[in-house]
């Protein structure tokens, strides 16, 4: 008579392996869920603390904007000042003036925050505008390599703008962080100390909601951030000379010089004291763009020399900028050489 097979023994090992598998994977399922809803949680904690009622417009978070150390903070800026017209233009203009600058260098810069925070743009920027080189790695990536060639860079930066006693509105992790506000300061300063010939707008502000991590809370403030002011008050100009007295006393009598700027005044001008016509085919007679002004006011200089006059300290850009002690000293010089006239 025939046993009965007996059951090996070996397949109950291999279905508890099989279920301990089964629950591993649970547990992983369930802890990576778990860690999920956390940073959601943190998200929609860092929106609550942004969107409050004194705000007027909810502000989008993105998440690595809310996930905080203690302590740490980030700023965002309001989406209304995003869109104002004047804060496109100055991020526009300095865009395109930093590609100008940098276009043997085959760099083309698309958006800021994304483009100069690991400090090789500014790199380059920055030896290329003072004519300098920096002893730095070229290629660093980083985080340490990338702080550490935004710290030589940040200081040749401070060292060349250290003698206007400024308060610097920028740091290492600011710059890194991708700080937009930050970085709009630093190319602002960057474009008045070098004498950027580009048209800044003037008077631009931002609104920034400023976000902080205390006690595991994420609290929220919101300031203006004057990112312009007037360009005469942006070159850095401190020193006290006969046009800063006409200032102090007549300052309504100097929007005439502003008819100046487009340098139609100032050809048309240097051709009545030199007594002849000039031809009108050789500067814009109404100029519709900042390089068409450039161009009227550096045929004046041009002018200018060939009426015996010295080449004019300030720089056509200057002008057109509306700096006005530059163009009070162009027009002063007119003023000694041809004041005999009648």
């Amino acid at each position: 008579m025939s046993s009965a097979p007996l059951r090996s023994p070996a397949l109950r090992p291999h279905r508890m392996k099989k279920d301990e598998s089964f629950l591993g994977k649970l547990g992983g399922t369930l802890a990576r869920k778990k860690k999920a809803k956390e940073v959601s949680d943190l998200q929609e904690e860092g929106k609550n603390a942004i969107n409050l009622p004194m705000c007027p417009a909810p502000v989008e978070v993105h998440p690595e904007d809310s996930l905080l150390e203690e302590n740490e903070e980030r700023t965002v800026i309001d989406p209304t000042s995003r869109d104002d017209p004047r804060f496109k233009e100055l991020v526009k203009a300095l865009i395109d003036w930093i590609n100008g600058v940098l276009v043997e260098e085959r760099i083309i810069v698309k958006q800021l925050e994304e483009d100069l925070y690991d400090g090789q743009v500014l790199q380059k920027l920055l030896e290329k505008l003072a004519d300098c080189k920096l002893n730095v790695a070229e290629v660093t990536q980083s985080e340490i390599g990338q702080k550490q060639k935004l710290q030589t860079v940040l200081e040749a930066v401070q060292e060349l703008l250290r003698p206007h006693s400024r308060p610097l509105q920028w740091t290492v992790d600011s710059i890194h962080g991708k700080n937009l506000v930050a970085i709009l300061h630093l190319l602002v300063a960057l474009a008045m100390h070098f004498r950027a010939p580009i048209h800044l707008p003037e008077h631009v502000s931002v609104q920034v909601v400023v976000v902080r991590k205390r006690e595991g809370l994420l609290h929220s403030s919101h300031v203006t951030e004057e990112l312009t002011t007037t360009t005469e008050m942006m070159m850095g100009r401190f020193e006290r000379d006969a046009f800063d007295t006409l200032f102090d006393h007549a300052p309504d009598k100097l929007s005439v010089v502003k008819k100046f700027a487009d340098g139609v005044y100032l050809v048309l001008l240097m051709g009545l004291l030199e007594d002849y016509f000039v031809p009108l085919h050789n500067f814009y007679l109404t100029p519709d763009s900042f390089d068409q002004k450039v161009h009227n006011v550096s045929f004046a200089f041009e002018l200018m020399l060939d009426g015996g006059l010295k080449k004019p300290k300030a720089r056509p850009e200057d002008v057109v900028n509306l700096d006005l002690k530059s163009t009070l000293r162009v027009l002063y010089n007119l003023f000694t050489k041809y004041k005999h006239l009648e």
